[in-house]
């Protein structure tokens, strides 16, 4: 989730509960305020009536004020506080029942005690609170509104030079000779991230120029030497007068040098693929590739009787040919170098995936690190970069890989 995406869901909802809370109180608030109101003027009522008895000495008539019904009932009480409560009250006029308040006193007149209820309708209080709770609402409603809208297009316009900047780092070669053109910004923070970004792509692309140089050419200055080595070697392999002992020392140098070639030769590709200098992308047919790999290794093959069953699906792909050469050169090899005599090989193509699936040793490998450089078995006498090889190369092309081990078989599988 992006950061203004964080931001605007806790800015919403903070603000939410913070409304929320707000009107619960505001509405307690306005409903205790009207209460207050009610029973002010219920108050002032009972007063008037009050100081009507003491001036006649006689109860007003039951009739109703400014529709407020009053009602007397003689009682033996002779004290009884003031008390205010909710009740129904009947509306002469509309001869209908509605929300009322109500007051309770006691009256004297003439040594006897009259229990005095005067009761008011609610219904204009409760009509007030429900338009404030209405506009209250709707004031909330906007607000959220205008939040989500100044979340969405404001701060998006505000994170627009981050993104700028990040699409433009997500975009970077270093192989390229282009540096980053990042555009001024007022905000201290963005202007301050893009001078740090720019010097250190500066710096990232000043060391890759220096080791990419340096690996080329130790590379090219190893060949030579190596090629005069194994020059020699060959001369020296041709001549008779070698004792047995020698010829076998030699040999084993002249083994030695030629793993030594493969290896710089293999780093080199590493290098190459790595930092994508390889760019020479082609429309390409992969079950063709498939099945003219598959007859380059059949002395291979055949000389450790191992069966090789195919599947394969038309599948194209755009990639480099001489990539996808050596890709399927390392799987092939892999299967074969591993396998056991008499072993079985099964390839499978689809639309979606290439799964090679080889016999061989009867314990799984160790995922860990089987597909970094170097990691080799002891019995192997690879250079232990062809997995990683092949690993590189399916990242280029943005494909996965994977290893299992099922049924004593041993699966790789490359999704694309």
């Amino acid at each position: 989730m992006k950061l203004s995406a964080h931001y605007s869901r806790a800015s919403i909802i903070i603000t939410i509960l913070v409304l929320l809370t707000g009107a619960v109180i505001y509405f307690f608030a306005i409903n205790y305020i009207a209460h207050r109101q009610l029973d002010r003027d219920l108050t002032e009522e009972i007063d008037e009536v009050t100081d009507y008895v003491k001036l006649n000495h006689q109860l007003p008539k039951q009739v109703d004020f400014d529709e407020d019904v009053t009602v007397f009932v003689r009682t033996s009480q002779k004290y009884l506080p003031r008390t205010f409560f909710d009740t129904i009250y009947r509306n002469p006029k509309e001869k209908e029942n509605e929300p009322g308040r109500a007051v309770s006193g006691l009256i004297s007149l003439n040594d006897a005690n009259y229990k005095v209820t005067i009761t008011v309708s609610r219904e204009s209080t409760e009509y007030l609170i429900q338009i404030i709770g209405t506009i209250t609402l709707v004031l909330t409603i906007s607000l959220l509104a205008i939040l989500l809208l100044t979340n969405r297009y404001i701060l998006n316009g505000l994170w627009k030079p981050f993104y700028d900047t990040l699409n433009q780092l997500k975009a970077l070669n270093l192989a390229d000779d282009n540096s980053l053109e990042l555009k001024q910004n007022k905000v201290d923070e963005f202007r301050e991230l893009n001078e740090v970004v720019y010097s250190m792509s500066s710096r990232i692309k000043n060391d890759y120029q220096h080791l990419k140089h340096f690996t080329e050419n130790a590379s090219h200055e190893m060949l030579t030497p190596l090629a005069v080595i194994t020059s020699k070697l060959d001369t020296l392999i041709q001549d008779e007068t070698l004792k047995a002992e020698h010829l076998e020392q030699i040999s084993d140098i002249y083994a030695a040098t030629s793993k030594l070639s493969r290896l710089n030769q293999t780093l080199l590709l590493l290098v190459k693929i790595e930092n994508n200098l390889i760019n020479d992308a082609e429309n390409l047919n992969l079950e063709a590739l498939i099945v003219q790999k598959n007859r380059q290794f059949q002395e291979l093959v055949h000389a450790r009787d191992i069966v090789i069953k195919q599947t394969l699906a038309i599948k194209n792909i755009r990639a480099s040919k001489f990539l996808m050469d050596i890709l399927l050169n390392n799987l092939f090899s892999n299967a074969i170098r591993h396998n056991k005599q008499y072993g079985n090989i099964e390839i499978e193509l689809t639309d979606d995936k290439l799964v090679f699936k080889n016999s061989g040793s009867t314990q799984a490998l160790n995922k860990n690190g089987l597909f970094e450089r170097f990691q080799k078995s002891n019995k192997s006498d690879g250079t232990g970069l062809g997995l990683t090889i092949v690993k590189n190369i399916c990242t280029l092309h943005k494909w996965d890989i994977t290893y299992a081990f099922e049924d004593s078989m041993h699966i790789f599988t490359i999704l694309f």
